[in-house]
């Protein structure tokens, strides 16, 4: 409990530092969570509290840095001492950092409460006895309130739906809370409440969940929408307020709920025709909404310019393991209608994916890989993510692996790895773990080279030829700037992928994973 003497109470919601530089951390740097400001902008709006974000990731104007990652803790509560701390459970990755910012702020007489996808129920244990002292199950936007009215002594902790606790060394789970489902009815997200952080692409949402039910991933359930109104009122706030021109839309599926998608962009078009303000726009989408085109027309006309896209593999058995509706065959021809729109295209695979039980299917890590490449060359990509397969915590191919004993004990192989660029579970022969961490790093290599910063040079001296396409200047244009751009970021993605090289190789994660190995076959 609070001390009830108090005038004001003062919450820090964190989001956690990756484990050691990625191939996330450049993007990490410039934009960040969304989940945490949604949680903060409810707590804002309460009578009596302070709120604050702080994002390990992003800590570039002013941010005191800790050692040897992260914020500086010791000297944030020195300065504004919180008498609750947040922690966004998001990503499995920052698990372990999360667990030991969680037992610095439990050492302050400062209460701890963690949410997110990582908590699933399995979960739950492993957080109480790690300095958290209560855990959010599900969205937090309501159960914050209530569980912080409770520890002002307004209700009782047992009445708080949605969470759980220790109470005398037994967890308590408290009645589950229903998904929310007016989100009309909630705040617009408030990014003024995120300390230190340099912000130049902004996460929005109209669209929770998503049904398509991939094996691998943790996002499941019926779509709940906000309206397109209240979608671009985020945007155009941010656009005023804060001068916001690149945005992502983190809805796990662009274009469910078709018609209001398409309203959606009709009214973001006219939006920018009528402010004269030029907006980007990055979305994930499903690869067979090609066949829409009216839908392709109105994302193109609002500035939507890039589709992140999870192609996973273009290997059929593969893709019958994950659940995905699609073949290899099929993919081509659909991505080629992307490309005709002037889409920018960011491929995202697994290598990888463990087939199910009764599936007769046998390949080489080399053989995989060589598909993948020629994938990768035919459908002309523009950038790509080539993870291994990561069986996180709540989905069913963590069920069909454990049931396997497939996955590395987390005392070998601990949650900082769980971020698909190391093998965390034994793979189908006739592949190892060695050989599958190898495979995505040759691809990476071969992508992502050195030889794109003379390719900058080469594109900025042959500039001068879009005066060919005077007939249509913007054709011209978007011809250059994709190959400029592309040189550029696979330049950048060269020296992030180096940089991803040395750390790992300082690192001691081969003999983590022989030993988890060793410990397997026991």
């Amino acid at each position: 409990m609070l001390d009830t003497s108090r005038k004001r109470y003062r919450i820090r919601i964190i989001a956690p530092a990756y484990p050691a530089f990625n191939i996330y951390s450049y993007t990490a740097s410039r934009t960040t969570a969304l989940g945490p400001i949604c949680v903060a902008t409810s707590v804002n709006e309460m009578e009596k509290w302070d709120v604050e974000v702080i994002d390990e990731n992003n800590l570039r104007r002013y941010g005191p840095a800790g050692i040897p990652t992260g914020a500086d803790h010791e000297l944030l509560q020195s300065q504004r001492p919180a008498d609750v701390a947040g922690f966004y459970g998001g990503l499995t990755s920052t698990i372990p950092r999360l667990y030991e910012i969680a037992r610095f702020y439990k050492t302050k007489g400062v209460v701890t409460i963690a949410g997110g996808q990582h908590f699933c129920k399995e979960n739950i244990e492993e957080a109480l006895a790690s300095g958290v002292d209560y855990v959010v199950i599900g969205e937090g936007e309501e159960t914050i309130k209530e569980l912080l009215w409770s520890l002002e002594g307004k209700q009782k902790i047992s009445e708080v739906k949605g969470i759980a606790y220790l109470d005398n060394d037994q967890v308590v789970f408290t009645p589950s809370r229903e998904p929310l489902k007016d989100f009309d009815n909630l705040p617009l997200p408030d990014f003024s409440l995120v300390r230190y952080a340099k912000i130049k692409l902004y996460p929005v949402e109209r669209i929770r969940a998503c049904g398509m039910n991939c094996e691998f991933c943790t996002v499941k359930g019926k779509p709940r929408k906000s309206s397109p109104e209240r979608l671009l009122e985020r945007i155009s706030f941010l656009l005023e307020t804060k001068d916001a021109r690149h945005f992502f839309i983190v809805d796990d599926l662009f274009g469910q709920e078709r018609d209001e998608t398409i309203r959606f962009c009709n009214m973001l078009r006219d939006y920018q025709k009528n402010t004269e303000r030029r907006l980007d726009m990055t979305v994930q989408i499903r690869l067979d909404k090609a066949k829409d085109t009216e839908l392709l027309s109105a994302m193109r006309q609002a500035g939507i310019s890039t589709v992140a896209i999870g192609f996973e593999s273009p290997i059929e058995e593969e893709l019958k393991a994950m659940n995905k509706c699609l073949k290899p065959e099929d993919m081509l021809s659909l991505v080629k209608i992307y490309r005709k729109f002037g889409f920018l295209i960011h491929g995202m695979f697994i290598f990888g994916y463990p087939v199910k039980e009764g599936i007769s299917f046998s390949m080489s890590a080399k053989e995989r890989l060589k598909r993948l490449k020629r994938f990768i060359k035919k459908a002309r990509l523009d950038t790509i993510q080539v993870l291994l397969p990561v069986p996180l915590p709540g989905t069913e191919l963590r069920e069909r692996l454990n049931a396997q004993n497939r996955i590395y004990s987390v005392r070998d192989v601990g949650w900082e790895y769980y971020d698909g660029n190391f093998p965390v579970f034994e793979p189908d022969k006739p592949m190892t773990a060695e050989d599958t961490q190898y495979a995505i790093r040759k691809m990476m290599g071969k992508f992502y080279q050195f030889k794109y910063m003379f390719m900058i040079g080469l594109n900025i001296f042959f500039f001068p030829s879009i005066v060919f396409f005077l007939h249509d200047i913007k054709a011209g244009w978007r011809i250059w700037y994709r190959s400029w751009r592309n040189s550029l970021v696979r330049f950048g993605g060269w020296i992030t992928f180096k940089n991803w090289t040395s750390k790992f190789e300082e690192g001691n994660f081969s003999e983590k994973l022989k030993s988890a190995r060793l410990q397997l076959k026991k």
